[in-house]
């Protein structure tokens, strides 16, 4: 009750504050670089260019079966959960089954060009038996699809009409923590809303949401529905497109999470050329350097990310990679992170030569490897992956030694489980270990490292449950995971 009044009382105090700051005609205090001083001037010139150029889509879907379970994860894409919230359908823990009937799903999209090319999110089309575009004249269209990009969450689609208003993109690396943006779409399928707010935070990743992550968190207002809508800046270019939002009541709570436009443009101008997206490939599993990691290493500090891994015939292997390398810099910008650094090379092209700094030994070396594609079975392994909401590391000694089990142990260590998945809703936790995946009808298939563990799930790809085998604290269980 206490925690109510405050939180209560909190936004009492902002809805006071805000318009206070900026929004009565006040010029706000702004850097040399800042071409807008004003905020209003630069909203209405936004919402009088962009709207026309925003679109609501309507797909119509053969939903399948499903319970309320699949409402707890806190991590809602719009168009998911849309019927849950909005039609009155069943959720929290109940499991009662809605019955096979085709639903009309709602999200939004922008023009990208005069000739009528659409982006917009995988997840709001990618059942879609029937897609019509509905423009903010009323005008409707049937629609599509010219290319999509699930591990992005991104698609693009194509009606036949020209002279259409269309949108540019922007440089989203340029964004600063504290910008104004604008975003647009039909929350709800309320057409042609238009919210404001700031980015709240950059380069978000483990989220869970997609398989390649780097989005811009914003507090401006975005609800089902704005999936596939654009992200403005006050220069009227696209920085962004909406996708998911972190709620628990399946609305807003002022963190809204938006794929970057560089990544946008990546995934965009692949498809239009060749229909579909190719990404690089190195050929190598890394594991997270943390303090404790980099003490037992010699390191002064925990940088880089440390090579586990080499896979067979990798572009990694042929550049003369290592098992133990520690790589410090990919193209001299200093590595971060795994995420970051995977989403770095998936953004490259194939055969593009990538320079990486290693320490080898406590020795410094560079490294030039061309990068190869990344096939089908790699993509469908990892895509299986993040459907389970599991992220799996080879069990080392030092991590044998963390987790209390021999040292010699074999199997794939559980490093982490993403709020509301199917493995988070199936009990399995991080620190457990998983030794073998079984599959009906078939002998279980050991699993020694995470190259055996990709390759079993490859095999379980189109299959609706996986059985993984697990061991925690010298006990051995068989875990069935629906995969969504």
């Amino acid at each position: 009750m206490k925690t109510n009044k405050m939180l209560t009382a909190l936004s009492a105090a902002l809805l006071m504050t805000i318009p206070f700051a900026g929004f009565c005609g006040q010029e706000l205090a702004v850097s040399k670089e800042t071409k807008l001083t004003q905020p209003y001037p630069a909203f209405t010139q936004i919402a009088k260019k962009s709207i026309p150029a925003t679109v609501f889509i309507k797909a119509t879907i053969s939903s399948q079966p499903f319970s309320g379970l699949e409402s707890q994860n806190p991590f809602d894409s719009f168009g998911d959960d849309f019927f849950h919230r909005f039609f009155g359908f069943p959720n929290g823990n109940g499991f009662q089954q809605i019955p096979q009937q085709p639903q009309i799903a709602g999200g939004s999209g922008f023009f990208v060009s005069a000739d009528g090319y659409i982006v917009t999110n995988y997840h709001v089309v990618k059942d879609a038996s029937k897609i019509t575009i509905v423009l903010n004249d009323g005008r409707e269209f049937l629609a599509t699809v010219k290319g999509s990009d699930p591990r992005t969450d991104l698609a693009v689609l194509k009606i036949n009409e020209t002279n259409l208003p269309y949108l540019t993109f922007g440089d989203s690396d340029e964004l600063e923590i504290g910008e104004w943006v604008v975003a647009i779409g039909s929350p709800c399928a309320l057409e042609s809303s238009l919210t404001v707010g700031v980015v709240s935070a950059k380069g978000r990743q483990d989220l869970g949401i997609t398989s390649l992550e780097d989005f811009i968190q914003t507090d401006a207002a975005i609800n089902p529905g704005n999936s596939g809508g654009p992200l403005l800046n006050l220069n009227n270019q696209v920085i962004g497109v909406n996708t998911a939002i972190l709620s628990r009541t399946g609305g807003y709570m002022g963190i809204g999470f938006s794929i970057p436009s560089h990544m946008v443009q990546h995934v965009f101008d692949q498809i239009m050329n060749s229909g579909g997206v190719q990404r690089a490939y190195l050929g190598v599993i890394l594991q997270q350097i943390d303090k404790e990691l980099a003490d037992a290493l010699g390191l002064d500090k925990p940088d880089g990310v440390l090579v586990s891994d080499i896979m067979k015939d990798s572009p990694a292997a042929k550049a003369g990679l290592q098992q133990g390398d520690i790589i410090l810099q990919n193209n001299d910008k200093p590595i971060k992170n795994v995420a970051k650094f995977r989403n770095d090379i998936a953004m490259m092209d194939p055969g593009q030569i990538v320079n990486l700094k290693i320490l080898r030994n406590n020795s410094p070396l560079d490294l030039k490897i061309p990068l190869g594609v990344q096939s089908e079975s790699e993509v469908c392994s990892a895509e299986m992956t993040q459907k389970i909401g599991i992220e799996v590391e080879n069990a080392t000694p030092e991590m044998a030694s963390r987790l209390n089990i021999p040292s010699n142990t074999i199997g794939v260590v559980i490093t982490k489980i993403h709020p509301g998945s199917p493995a988070h809703l199936a009990g399995l936790k991080p620190g457990f270990l998983i030794t073998g995946v079984a599959m009906q009808g078939n002998e279980p298939k050991t699993v020694k490292n995470t190259a055996e563990f990709d390759a079993a799930l490859k095999e379980v790809n189109q299959r609706k449950h996986v059985i993984l085998i697990v061991r925690h604290q010298n006990y051995q269980r068989y875990y069935t995971i629906k995969v969504n």
